[in-house]
């Protein structure tokens, strides 16, 4: 279905769902597609490198830079939606006060916590849950112990599964289809399921609880390589075709103490390590040009900088490179017109209303060249809160339609993008 057909189709709340998200400077995820223009050269790309690298067993890393405004966290979801549809599942976790990139194991509770198969529900609890159940019939019937047993060797035999990754998956099918005998609990069956789930989701579980399913590990700094291998080979065991974890406003970690801010600089070099080493695996994190140029940026951190010190390198753009570099590639201006003819479209649907001549291509037009001549024009994000600051007055009847009031509501939704931005790199946690 095209994406006009796409819009077209939508309902008035699911529409006013979109621009309320938009208007408040977030992106509604899960109908990006609908307003995405441009970005092709990097996007072909991309999955040019799912179909033919990363779903024959390759693995990479690559940085999403752009600066606040830019379009990141659009982009990144729309590299989400393209690994769906090519058969990955997906997980992506934006890097807050309480996903502190720093320590490992709370992000990887979040990537487990994020992951989505295109089942229902998300989370490796919902993923387990849907396997469990396509096992039932071949666990049903006489001889549960030996069937039991031959999937143990079976997930255990998994490329890159983990020992006590594969136990933790047979625990849970035991105590779901074990049948049940004299003295059995269910009570005590489900706070068995529980343990288990909670050990898969990298939560904190007592040795002593895991000792009788043979699981002798818990999720560490050190382990984590293993443990991220152990799920994509999962994955791979369960018919995706790898896993694609994007990481949004990685940038934040500048404003961060030193000790923090090396910390997290650590654990970015070891997912990189882990990636590189890995298979079946691609990783984004989005930075700001900051990140690569400022000195408390990667260069401050040695052991990462050796890494990663010719990203920012090169007058000319390579598609290929590890960096994407959307902050060198904004958007044309017929690219922002037909972006801005499809907020237009939605915003009618969102308030059952007819734009008309109030809203229309040369409006925008004009609005486009308003930013540009204030040199603003590659701020995607500005544009799109702009829009629709003229979509409401529009439909209020108080449309701009001279020059100054125009640049004065350009000035006015610069005020909230620039307050959004402050909001978002202020330090937040340094504990």
């Amino acid at each position: 279905m095209a994406k006009n057909e796409q819009i077209e189709a939508l309902k008035p709340f699911a529409a006013r769902a979109i621009i309320e998200d938009l208007r408040e400077g977030s992106v509604p995820v899960d109908s990006v597609p609908l307003f995405t223009v441009g970005r092709q050269n990097w996007l072909k790309l991309i999955e040019e490198d799912l179909d033919q690298y990363i779903a024959e067993g390759g693995a990479k890393v690559r940085f999403v830079n752009g600066d606040y405004g830019d379009g990141k966290t659009h982009f990144m979801s729309v590299v989400r939606h393209l690994a769906r549809e090519k058969g990955f599942a997906v997980s992506f976790v934006v890097l807050t006060r309480e996903i502190p990139v720093h320590k490992f194991e709370v992000v990887y509770q979040e990537i487990v916590r994020q992951l989505d198969g295109g089942g229902e529900g998300k989370g490796i609890r919902a993923l387990v849950d849907g396997w469990l159940d396509g096992l039932e019939e071949g666990l049903a019937g006489e001889g549960f112990d030996d069937k039991l047993n031959a999937l143990g060797e079976e997930l255990r035999g998994l490329p890159g599964m983990d020992f006590n990754f594969a136990n933790a998956l047979v625990g849970v099918a035991d105590l779901r289809y074990r049948p049940a005998g004299e003295g059995d609990a269910e009570e005590e069956r489900g706070e068995g399921q529980e343990v288990l789930y909670q050990w898969l989701e990298g939560g904190k579980v007592s040795k002593r609880a895991l000792k009788p399913f043979q699981v002798f590990e818990a999720l560490d700094k050190t382990n984590g390589k293993r443990f991220l291998g152990a799920l994509v080979s999962l994955l791979r065991h369960l018919g995706h075709k790898g896993l694609v974890l994007l990481m949004d406003e990685l940038e934040t970690v500048m404003a961060q103490s030193t000790s923090i801010r090396n910390a997290s600089y650590e654990n970015v070099r070891l997912l990189m390590d882990n990636a590189e080493q890995a298979s079946y695996m691609h990783i984004f994190m989005s930075i700001i040009p900051d990140v690569i140029l400022a000195e408390k940026g990667f260069r401050s951190y040695d052991a990462l900088w050796s890494r990663v010190r010719s990203i920012g390198e090169g007058k000319r753009l390579n598609y290929r490179s590890v960096v994407v570099d959307l902050h060198r590639t904004p958007l044309e201006q017929k690219e922002l017109v037909t972006l801005g003819l499809r907020l237009c479209r939605i915003h009618e649907l969102a308030y059952r209303w007819e734009a008309g001549d109030g809203v229309n291509e040369g409006l925008i037009k004009k609005q486009c060249a308003a930013q540009k001549r204030m040199g603003l024009l590659s701020e995607v994000r500005l544009f799109i809160k702009q829009v629709i600051r003229l979509l409401d007055m529009a439909e209020q009847g108080e449309a701009p339609d001279e020059e100054e009031d125009l640049t004065e509501q350009i000035v006015a939704s610069q005020r909230e993008v620039e307050q959004e931005k402050v909001e978002q790199l202020q330090p937040k946690w340094d504990s």
